[in-house]
């Protein structure tokens, strides 16, 4: 990895002339109270290390008669310089050979001289930045569409199955209601043959009473004439057996009622109301127990998919354990960026800013006052565990600053002139992180 192994500064912003030499891994901490120059100081690097797009509006350090100057000697052995009227760049390989900004791109990741860019990015940003850099982003989205996709029809038909279960419940049950809908033609129709039948009985018990009235009458025609005995006999005879006849079939005989469809008929439109009702009724339990069937099938392939996606950033190479992304947002050990510490967002930070090119082994970090010294200290351990060169600022003028800068100096050494009228560097001292 390529580190800040050097840097000179003069006349850029309030800086009027800094020598430093950051500690390799681990965080140097420029310290002082507000105004002196520690932001400039990130400026400046930003810019010689960023290109002119970084190059702070009002540059040159306000009354100064002498142009800005930037010294940067990497780790590779590259020396960055911008100096002269209108502050050019020129790069120095250690073979002697000159290169340009495109060199510099080439391995100086832009979040890490800009890290409030990521910083202040969405978290769905952030996320994109991670997943790309793992290689996985093209597929993780494929499944958060199709999860998105179950997940909205299985509310859906969650939805409407909860309506119609709700339905369901509402409606009244007739228990005492026929299933099917009836019809009063049917019932006038089934009137009728009860009433032939009747009829029928009528007619027979009509027949009944003419042979017992025509029985009665030769009864006494017989005793009446005596002469024609012997035909009322016969015809007595014949009688007597219609007679039995008769009533053998009007022993069995029952009329039916028809009151019930009598009733039944008056009220039909009641009936078949209910039994609509009830219809009904069961229908929408039905169309509620289907619709729970589908949700369950679609939780089970939502399962699946989130099975899926957790495998497959369980299996990415991610530049941090414990960070993941979930519904497209970042997390970190089970919290999201809002709900890290700072010392947590910094490290996620780093941590992504590092993979985006590996080669890069610095970052710049500007106001680490917000940290408490426990926090920072943290901090500064994680970066040496992973021999990464941070160079910090904070309103500080405590144990913890590497270095103090008051009114544009280096404390200790305010009379030193880096850019002298032949354009050399004096050879006065230089202050590396951890001396002050």
């Amino acid at each position: 990895m390529i580190k800040i192994n050097k840097l000179e500064i003069e006349n850029v912003k309030r800086v009027k002339a800094v020598k430093i030499e950051p500690s390799s891994a681990g965080l140097t901490v420029l310290g002082g109270k507000n105004r002196q120059g520690k932001t400039s100081v990130l400026d400046a690097i930003a810019w010689g290390l960023g290109g002119n797009k970084y190059r702070p509006s009002q540059a040159e350090r306000e009354g100064s008669v002498v142009p800005p100057y930037l010294h940067i000697v990497l780790s590779n052995g590259l020396i960055v310089e911008r100096k002269g009227k209108n502050s050019d760049l020129k790069v120095i390989d250690p073979n002697g050979q000159k290169g340009g900004q495109q060199l510099l791109d080439s391995f100086v990741e832009e979040l890490a001289i800009d890290l409030p860019k990521f910083m202040n990015s969405t978290s769905k940003e952030k996320a994109n930045i991670l997943l790309r850099i793992i290689g996985v982003g093209d597929k993780l989205h494929e499944l958060e569409v199709k999860d998105q996709e179950l997940y909205n029809r299985r509310h859906a038909i969650g939805q409407i199955a909860d309506q119609k279960a709700k339905f369901a419940k509402e409606q009244l049950y007739y228990p005492d209601a026929p299933k099917e809908p009836i019809s009063a033609s049917e019932l006038i129709r089934q009137q009728q043959e009860i009433l032939a039948r009747n009829g029928e009985n009528q007619r027979k018990r009509q027949r009944l009473a003419q042979i017992e009235a025509a029985y009665a009458s030769q009864l006494e025609e017989i005793k009446r004439l005596t002469d024609l005995l012997n035909q009322a006999r016969d015809k007595y005879s014949q009688l007597t057996d219609d007679l039995q006849i008769a009533r053998m079939d009007a022993i069995d005989l029952r009329d039916e009622s028809t009151a019930e469809l009598e009733t039944n008929i008056q009220h039909v439109d009641e009936i078949n109301r209910k039994v609509r009702a009830n219809l009904d009724k069961d229908k929408a339990e039905t169309d509620a127990n289907e619709y729970r069937v589908q949700y369950e099938a679609l939780s089970a392939e939502i399962a699946v998919i989130r099975q899926q996606k957790t495998a497959l950033l369980t299996n990415a190479n991610l530049p941090l354990p414990g960070l993941s992304v979930e519904q497209g947002e970042l997390i970190y050990n089970g919290q999201k960026w809002d709900n890290m510490s700072g010392s947590d967002q910094l490290i996620v930070a780093t941590s992504i800013v590092r993979r985006l090119k590996p080669e890069c082994g610095f970052i710049l970090l500007d106001k680490l006052e917000q940290m408490d010294l426990a926090t920072l200290n943290e901090f500064g351990q994680w970066l040496e565990q992973e021999g990464l060169q941070a160079i910090a600022t904070r309103v500080s003028t405590g144990e913890e600053c590497s270095v103090i800068i008051s009114d544009g100096y280096v404390v200790g050494e305010e009379k030193v002139t880096l850019q002298q009228p032949s354009g050399e560097i004096d050879a006065g001292p230089t202050w590396k992180a951890g001396e002050f």
